[in-house]
């Protein structure tokens, strides 16, 4: 074959860059923990969200008292992505956090290989359904712990007994806001799906 020759075939197969792997991860988490927050934060596009004002009704059954800023919640999914690198692309899909919107879970965590579960330790009740649902399904999962206002009100070992989670589910803290501890939180979910693949 001279250089001006057109690839054919199977050189031209051998030659063609393959598009990024699709990866489905999930980011869950109680009401107000920073899902939509670390969606934004890492996503390469504008990401879509489902967001709708806070009414009075809704602040009559969700717990304001410790995000008095927050007015509006996620009511079906958020949704971002991220390429790793070449090889491999990242789709985040975020759950809403209110119980009432659980319904909707199942089909959100179809298909993803792991979860970040976001934890604010000021409001630990609120994400035991989350570690509940990820363990009961099977899908690897971190718990991610949120510094809001940078504090965290308990250490990564009292959340981990506090949740009965167990030593091969990581526990780490990072900041929702922040892009590159976004990501480090994400690849940590990543190794767990590798390395249940690989068991």
């Amino acid at each position: 074959m001279t250089p001006t020759e057109p690839l054919t075939g199977a050189v031209a197969a051998r030659t063609a860059v393959r598009p990024p792997l699709p990866v489905k991860l999930v980011i869950a988490g109680g009401f107000g923990v920073g899902k939509t927050t670390a969606v934004g934060a890492i996503s390469e596009i504008e990401p879509l969200t489902t967001e709708a004002a806070i009414t009075e009704v809704a602040a009559g059954v969700d717990d304001l008292s410790l995000t008095p800023r927050k007015s509006t919640t996620t009511v079906a999914m958020d949704f971002g992505c991220i390429t790793i690198d070449p090889t491999l692309k990242l789709y985040l899909f975020g759950t809403p956090g209110q119980e009432r919107f659980g319904f909707m879970w199942d089909d959100i965590v179809e298909g993803a290989v792991g979860a970040l579960v976001i934890v604010d330790t000021r409001r630990l009740d609120d994400c035991y359904a989350a570690v509940d649902y990820f363990e009961h399904k099977g899908v690897p999962f971190a718990v991610a712990i949120n510094a809001f206002d940078g504090l965290v009100e308990h250490s990564l070992e009292e959340v981990r007994w506090a949740l009965d989670v167990s030593e091969g589910v990581p526990v780490l803290q990072f900041d929702a806001r922040e892009r590159g501890s976004v990501r480090d939180a994400l690849l940590v979910v990543l190794e767990q799906a590798l390395a249940r693949t690989e068991g």
